[in-house]
């Protein structure tokens, strides 16, 4: 995957409507689109609204990656924010939306609800009630192994040819108390340890705390974060 004046070669293209300025984007931040789930709704509604929002990349469930802004171009999808002392955040960002419906409510003992009426069987998506200090309650469907495979791929071609591009955020942490995206169980830390080089933080712990043990007996662990990754 490469770049061209601003645009990735091999995905699909779609020219969003509101497209500002020249950036020198420094950071990347990840969102959810609170959106429903099958291909198009999100991606149609971010490249034509009457609310000037926009953003340079989509993420469907499918893993299809969906760019609508150049890169070295502001789009709108950061709103008001501060990233470490450093306000309005579209004029030095990439915005990614993943395709997810955001948080939920419970409907019924098997069905959550989203906010736009669509209900989700809790079993079938995998669906988890989690309440941390960031997001609030909610019940959070999971990403898409596709969706977490593209995202790699795009993060791993943007950070290594955009030189001024630094880190890795999310729109809860640019904007806290206001967003809540993207949800709880969106692996942050590993998804910068697989783009830095750096040690999961989850990895290390589970290496140190999973030692055999035998019979019957029981182990707790202990991660850092909320989520703990049971593949690990």
């Amino acid at each position: 995957m490469t770049f061209k004046d601003g645009v990735l070669d091999g995905v699909t293209h779609q020219e969003a409507r509101w497209q500002g300025k020249e950036i020198t984007p420094e950071i990347v931040v990840l969102h959810d689109t609170a959106s429903r789930i099958t291909p198009g709704p999100a991606a149609n509604y971010l490249a034509e609204n009457d609310r000037k929002v926009s953003v340079h990349f989509v993420i469907e469930r499918n893993g299809e990656l969906i760019q609508q802004v150049p890169i070295d171009r502001q789009a709108n999808h950061a709103g008001r924010s501060n990233y470490h002392g450093r306000k309005w955040c579209n004029g030095f960002s990439i915005g990614v939306e993943i395709v997810n419906p955001g948080r939920m409510t419970r409907f019924s003992e098997t069905e959550a609800i989203a906010w736009y009426g669509q209900r989700f069987d809790i079993q079938d998506f995998g669906i988890q009630e989690i309440t941390t200090p960031e997001h609030g309650h909610g019940l959070w469907m999971p990403y898409t192994e596709e969706q977490t495979a593209s995202l790699i791929d795009l993060l791993a071609a943007l950070f290594n040819q955009v030189p001024a591009l630094k880190d890795i955020t999310t729109h809860w942490y640019i904007s806290p108390g206001r967003k809540t995206d993207t949800n709880p169980l969106f692996p942050l830390e590993h998804t910068r340890s697989l783009i830095f080089g750096r040690e999961d933080p989850q990895y290390e712990a589970t290496n140190t705390q999973s030692e055999p043990v035998g019979g019957d007996a029981f182990v707790v662990i202990e991660v850092p974060g909320d989520v703990l990754n049971l593949r690990r």
